[in-house]
């Protein structure tokens, strides 16, 4: 089995069909593609298939851009970069496809088929009926001129088929070994719709042979294509020693054990995004879903990734998204974050929560740089920020406290732990976080005798709005004394009291 090592310049490429947001199985190929340039100082390029415009729409492109950008995946050719071997959308280079069609056509190498698709299932269905595998019976192979013009008179429009020559195609994929496909299992296939637009193995064969790819990076569903592409890459004239070599990675799977279907959420990586996750998480989470290192270890940057990335190292067993470990994984990234870039991560998501403008007033971002090593450590989502930092940015006429919090600890019980804390606090001298946990450590553990628990909780609820919240005593000294005993005494008015 080869293990992939570079005996050439490595070219790698990211070809997605963007129909939708990238699925977590197309990105994964794309990063261990990236990788391997990286690792072998080779090129990746990232080209668009986008020849079926009924499905391929110019937002999802531009939607795949964004997403390897934020990722971090630089590309040195392809969309927005260019490179000698442009351009790097498929609906841009048709006359490439049709070009070599034609070649294939005068060659022998191809030929036009009239078939209607009436006749094409019926005779999959006659197949069936004998118990014969479904394919092409190649009626169209070896056609006379007449019938070509009877064709032609009642105004069929041929596709092209590629001619799959008699004999095996050995596969040699870095995962899988040797592979073998027996041709007559292969019948011959379209390479070129009536419409003069290509399909999948034709415009793929020929960009890989035109833009000199060496090393394929793929999902397991396109193995079987494998063998014809090979017979269009040889049929254009490229050498065995210049056929790519392949490593088709095994699927992603769902947490239970089910292929992963764009339909499942978390499988879109605009949904990572969506929901808080940092690039440098999801990326360092993916790499290790098939992939491994050595060593135990798992926390990874990209750019140790592409210092020991190898691509004979990617695991034959199928990968199974484990959310519990990408949270821990995004978990100890944030907490690894300076608080400058904290701030700066977060603030998107306060934005979309309404809690502060944009761009941010001063005011605005001085609470934020003020709160956010408050909440670092407690963060395993960057959207949680939002929640936990309400309390400091709304205004006081929509503050609200959260009703099951409410229910739970501004009981009657709590009555006289907020007269206390309110009557501390109002005559404070100084209002800073250890004068503030000084007064209300005496007034409520020593002077009242509660449990920190049950002295704590109930101001927590009651300037927060919630049972969890950042450091009482530095989200009290942030919110200030007045915010602070404003909403200590519409607590004893509305729940305690009520």
């Amino acid at each position: 089995m080869t293990d992939g090592s570079p005996s050439r310049p490595v070219r790698t490429r990211f070809a997605p069909s963007p129909s939708g947001d990238l699925h977590v199985g197309n990105v994964r190929t794309a990063l261990y593609a990236w990788a391997w340039a990286r690792h072998t100082g080779g090129s990746f390029i990232v080209r668009i298939e986008d020849t079926d415009r009924s499905r391929v729409t110019d937002e999802a492109v531009a939607a795949v851009i964004r997403s390897l950008r934020w990722l971090g995946l630089d590309w040195d050719e392809g969309p927005e970069v260019g490179g000698d071997y442009g351009p790097y959308l498929q609906s841009e280079r048709l006359a490439f496809y049709s070009e070599w069609a034609e070649r294939f056509l005068a060659e022998g190498a191809a030929y036009h088929c009239y078939c209607t698709q009436e006749e094409l299932d019926a005779e999959r269905e006659a197949q069936r009926a004998k118990g014969l595998p479904p394919g092409y019976s190649g009626r169209c192979r070896d056609l006379e001129a007449g019938q070509v013009t009877a064709y032609q008179a009642e105004g069929r429009r041929p596709v092209v088929r590629f001619r799959m020559p008699r004999g095996t195609t050995v596969v040699h994929d870095t995962i899988r070994g040797e592979v073998v496909f027996d041709h007559a299992n292969i019948p011959d296939f379209v390479i070129m719709r009536a419409n003069g637009y290509p399909l999948y193995n034709l415009a793929a064969s020929v960009d890989d042979a035109l833009m000199r790819i060496t090393h394929i990076v793929r999902g397991d569903d396109l193995l079987a294509s494998t063998p014809r592409q090979i017979a269009i890459l040889r049929a254009m004239g490229v050498p065995e020693e210049d056929l790519p070599v392949y490593t088709h990675c095994p699927y992603v799977l769902d947490p239970d054990g089910k292929p992963l279907s764009k339909r499942y959420g978390s499988s879109a990586i605009s949904w990572y995004r969506q929901n808080g996750y940092l690039p440098e998480a999801v990326v360092n989470y993916l790499a290790l879903l098939g992939w491994s290192p050595g060593r135990d270890r798992e926390d990874l940057t990209l750019t140790a990734l592409a210092e020991i990335f190898d691509l004979s190292r990617v695991g034959a067993t199928a990968g199974r998204l484990d959310p519990k470990k990408l949270d821990a994984i995004n978990g100890d990234k944030i907490r690894a974050l300076d608080p400058e870039d904290l701030v700066r991560r977060i603030m998107p998501f306060l934005r979309t929560a309404g809690l502060v403008s944009d761009p941010p007033l001063p005011e605005q971002t001085h609470i934020v740089r003020a709160a956010a090593p408050l909440v670092q450590e407690r963060l395993s989502h960057l959207d949680e920020a939002a929640e936990m930092l309400a309390f400091l940015l709304v205004r006081e006429d929509v503050f609200t406290v959260d009703p099951e919090s409410a229910a739970r600890v501004l009981v009657e019980d709590a009555k006289a732990v907020l007269e206390a804390a309110d009557a501390a606090l109002r005559n404070l001298s100084t209002w800073d976080r250890a004068s503030i946990e000084q007064t209300l450590r005496h007034v409520l553990i020593d002077e009242l005798g509660r449990r920190p628990k049950h002295a704590f909780g109930p101001v927590r609820v009651a300037v927060t709005g919630r049972r969890v919240s950042p450091p009482l005593f530095e989200s009290l000294e942030l919110l200030g004394r007045e915010r602070t005993l404003t909403r200590i005494r519409h607590a004893l008015d509305q729940h305690v009291g009520a």
